[in-house]
């Protein structure tokens, strides 16, 4: 079995390893040459609007993938005509756009803020005299990592706003004051069986995922999140992983975005998993049979971003991995993570704690 990916970053080098195991291989294509996945697996350099190229991609394959939701809409049609293709193009187009996400998650009566489709200034204006301030204009497409977003706390804030982000497709959204942002990953088989992970509580600085720690032990929260991704698994015959980003206020879940692949906030799985989210990808769009999703009592991972730390001073730490993706050292840039899984709470508690020093966490 040969699985393609369309992307070469660290989400399809992870997919590749997952792969070995199973006698799965892979083959990405990317028109970026310094894609972190070459070191793995053979990454085809090549324009995603390149049809020739993208052809003899598929060619070589028997399922196809991507690992983000950024790959052009055009090449993911194009390539879907020729091979196998999950999770779905609808799914893909879908969460391309936020305002296409805000609207499904409305459809299927799943709480997310108010938001409103804004193309001018004076939309913008309208909006917030509606919603209220604060809220948080974003790019509809694009937008990763804090990118393409701006916090309005005050009305002076619109002009500069729509300044910055005007030109294009925006939404504004209600400013949520939530307890906690959490996340939910799942993975569904072509069969319509689904697996859920528990819930994980995430942790953001300057809008990137530094944090992730699971599992998140609320079963009335953990059965309100499986049932709305069920949901929208069900309406989008969904195949794959998948997740959705959640605000926690109290016993209430309101979605922010969802994703249709493997998440930085499911790395943990790797260790901390019976099967990891990765592995459970390939298994789903491969028609294997899926793997438990039982986990370790306890697990954290770490995003590692803009400069690598001391690798032995992280391994000298009991139950901790550490993942390079040997990729350039750039500021903001992720470089790699770290996890750490343990069944004693003990031991957990302090490798998070001599983590938290050595990354300079709160």
């Amino acid at each position: 079995m040969r699985i393609g990916i369309l992307g070469g970053g660290q989400l399809a080098r992870m997919l590749t390893l997952a792969g070995y195991p199973m006698g799965i291989h892979t083959l990405c294509i990317d028109p970026a040459k310094d894609v972190c996945a070459t070191d793995v697996t053979k990454v085809v350099h090549a324009n995603y609007g390149d049809q020739t190229q993208l052809k003899a991609f598929a060619d070589q394959v028997d399922v196809i993938t991507f690992e983000t939701e950024n790959i052009p809409l055009e090449t993911a049609e194009f390539v879907s005509q020729l091979k196998p293709f999950y999770p779905s193009i609808s799914a893909l187009k879908i969460c391309q756009d936020r305002l296409l996400e805000k609207n499904l998650f409305k459809e299927l009566n799943i709480p997310t803020p108010q938001f409103a489709a804004i193309n001018s200034l004076a939309e913008l204006e309208q909006a917030v005299a509606q919603i209220k301030l604060p809220a948080v204009l974003k790019t509809r497409r694009f937008g990763y990592d804090g990118k393409g977003q701006a916090v309005l706390k005050q009305v002076s804030d619109l002009a500069s706003a729509w300044e910055m982000l005007g030109g294009q497709a925006l939404i504004l959204e209600q400013f949520m004051r939530f307890d906690l942002e959490l996340s939910l990953i799942a993975v569904r088989e072509k069969n319509g069986n689904v697996q859920f992970y528990p819930l994980v509580e995430n942790q953001h600085q300057h809008g990137i995922l530094r944090l992730s720690m699971a599992p998140f032990a609320d079963k009335t929260l953990q059965q309100l999140a499986e049932h709305y991704v069920q949901t929208i698994l069900t309406k989008l015959n969904y195949v794959g992983t998948f997740v959705i980003e959640l605000f926690q206020i109290g016993q209430q879940l309101f979605a922010n975005e969802m994703a249709p692949r493997v998440h930085n906030s499911g790395h943990w799985t790797i260790e901390g998993a019976s099967t990891s989210q990765f592995a459970n990808h390939l298994r789903a769009i491969s028609g294997l049979p899926l793997g438990s999703t039982a986990v370790q009592e306890y697990n954290a991972m770490f995003n590692i971003i803009g400069e690598e730390p001391d690798m032995q001073k992280i391994l000298n730490i009991p139950a901790a991995h550490y993942h390079t993706y040997e990729k350039q050292a750039k500021p903001n840039r992720k470089l790699g993570h770290i996890t750490i899984t343990a069944s004693d709470k003990i031991i957990y508690q302090q490798g998070l704690q001599q983590l938290k020093r050595l990354l300079d966490l709160n």
